[in-house]
C-alpha cells in the first residue's frame, strides 16, 4: 500500500512538472533552445537580444535596441499567458556598463512597480553587434 502510495505521489508530482515550450509564432525557427518553457506556471525566458526577428538586424541606436530586446521578451510572455506585470526576476548583460543609465531608462517603462528583482552584469561580448541581452522568469 505504502509503495502505491508513494507511486502514485512521484507520478504527479512529475506530470506537474512537465515542461510545455512557448513559441510566438515570429520566433525565429532553428535556433538551438526553446524560446520559453513553462513549468509548474512559471515561464522561464531564454535570453533575448535587440535584434529584430524578421531581419535579423539590431537598431544602431541603443536605446531602441533596449526596446526591441524588450519587445522580443514581451512577444514570448504573451505568448506563454504572462506580461511584463508576471515577470519576478530578469537578468541584464551589457558589453558596455556605461550604458547603464540608457538602458534603465527604457527599462523602467517597461516595469512597473513593484518591480521585478534583477540583475545587471557586464561582458565582453554579445551575438553579433548586440549591446544587450535580456533574461526573465515570469510567475
Amino acid at each position: 500500500m505504502r509503495t502505491l502510495l508513494l507511486t502514485l505521489v512521484l507520478a504527479a508530482s512529475l506530470s506537474a512538472a512537465e515542461k510545455k515550450v512557448i513559441t510566438p509564432k515570429e520566433f525565429p525557427s532553428g535556433r538551438p533552445y526553446s524560446a520559453g518553457l513553462m513549468i509548474d506556471g512559471t515561464l522561464y525566458v531564454s535570453g533575448q537580444v535587440g535584434q529584430d526577428w524578421k531581419s535579423g538586424k539590431a537598431p544602431d541606436d541603443f536605446e531602441a535596441e533596449v526596446r526591441q530586446a524588450l519587445d522580443n521578451v514581451g512577444m514570448i510572455l504573451k505568448a506563454g499567458g504572462k506580461d511584463f506585470s508576471d515577470v519576478v526576476a530578469v537578468q541584464i548583460y551589457l558589453t558596455d556598463m556605461d550604458l547603464f543609465p540608457k538602458m534603465n531608462t527604457v527599462y523602467l517603462t517597461y516595469f512597473k512597480e513593484p518591480r521585478p528583482t534583477r540583475t545587471t552584469v557586464g561582458v565582453a561580448k554579445l551575438v553579433g553587434t548586440t549591446h544587450i541581452e535580456i533574461t526573465v522568469t515570469a510567475k
